[in-house]
């Protein structure tokens, strides 16, 4: 790959939002153009393609490294560039955005180019799970989850590869067939030295604290706070389940009652022997072996922001 001088790398994933989407390379070119920014523009439609493509982008002459799709692409992109001088730029074409959202980035493509392009640089905090078995280690940029999420999230792949259903469809099937069986995990937690045995249909393990309640639920103030939060969901049955995410849809989640809640900046989950599980991180989904040590890298991560978003360094 020839050297980009004060220019970006470009990664679009094809299918970002559920659909490929080939006219998105050219779009995104005409609005560097438009800034009067050199980009080159590289369409990957693979996770795997997605990574190897940042990875020589690292060792490239770019100023930065901009990821276009959704908060799985981002993730794949922002792995490669943990540690390293080069910065993140994010063009949020998927369905959720929600790393976008949390840092105040335009979700247009015209407006989060010039973002890009005029934006200044903050470093962000990333979240890391290692397993028990060799090259077991993810990271993440806003979430990781156990037990439930994790097994409705590999279904859903596996109807998408199947049956080419669309996300939101294969997530609704996905659903329903896993709420029949509400699988349970045994698992013992420890946040920086609290312990906690539970029986959980699920454990959610965020990228500093997400808001639990209110008009901002599900988002984040702030990524830098170097803190890592864990959410565990007390035991129910299928009923209790549906009334848990109707309350999470309409903002009325009772912490006491619905879940334990801490913040640390590590935490270890055991299971009574090493077991194999699925872990999401990023809405990705793969197999980790027991135990699992999850650890905060405090602002690892350059990310470029509107000049408005305030970050304490």
């Amino acid at each position: 790959m020839t050297k980009l001088a004060e220019g970006f790398e470009v990664i679009i994933n094809c299918a970002a939002g559920g659909a490929p989407n080939t006219e998105a390379g050219r779009a995104v070119e005409d609005a560097f153009a438009a800034c009067d920014t050199p980009a080159r523009v590289h369409l990957a439609r693979a996770g795997e393609q997605l990574t190897e493509l940042a990875r020589s982008a690292v060792s490239n002459g770019a100023r930065g490294v901009v990821a276009g799709g959704g908060d799985g692409t981002v993730s794949a992109v922002a792995s490669a560039l943990v540690g390293t001088d080069k910065a993140l730029g994010v063009l949020p074409l998927g369905t959720l955005n929600h790393f976008a959202k949390d840092l105040r980035i335009p979700l247009e493509v015209e407006g989060a180019t010039r973002n890009v392009c005029e934006g200044r640089e903050v470093f962000v905090d990333v979240g890391e799970v290692t397993g028990g078995g060799e090259g077991e280690r993810r990271v993440f940029i806003n979430n990781s989850g156990l037990g439930l999420y994790a097994h409705i999230v590999r279904r859903r792949e596996k109807l998408q590869e199947r049956e080419d259903a669309g996300k939101w469809t294969a997530f609704a099937r996905a659903s329903l067939a896993i709420l029949r069986r509400y699988p349970f995990m045994n698992v013992r937690l420890n946040a920086d030295g609290k312990e906690i045995m539970r029986r959980t249909p699920f454990v959610f393990v965020g990228n500093n604290e997400y808001k639990v309640e209110g008009a901002r639920m599900g988002g984040r103030e702030r990524l830098d706070a170097g803190r890592l939060s864990l959410y565990v969901a007390h035991r129910t049955g299928r009923l209790g389940l549906l009334r848990l995410a109707l309350r999470a849809l309409f903002g009325r989640l009772r912490q006491s009652k619905d879940f334990d809640a801490l913040s640390a900046e590590e935490i270890w989950v055991e299971t009574r022997r090493p077991k194999r599980l699925y872990v999401a991180t990023d809405g990705e989904v793969s197999v980790m072996t027991t135990p699992l040590h999850y650890r905060v890298l405090p602002k690892a991560l350059r990310v470029i922001v509107p000049e408005e978003v305030i970050s304490d360094e």
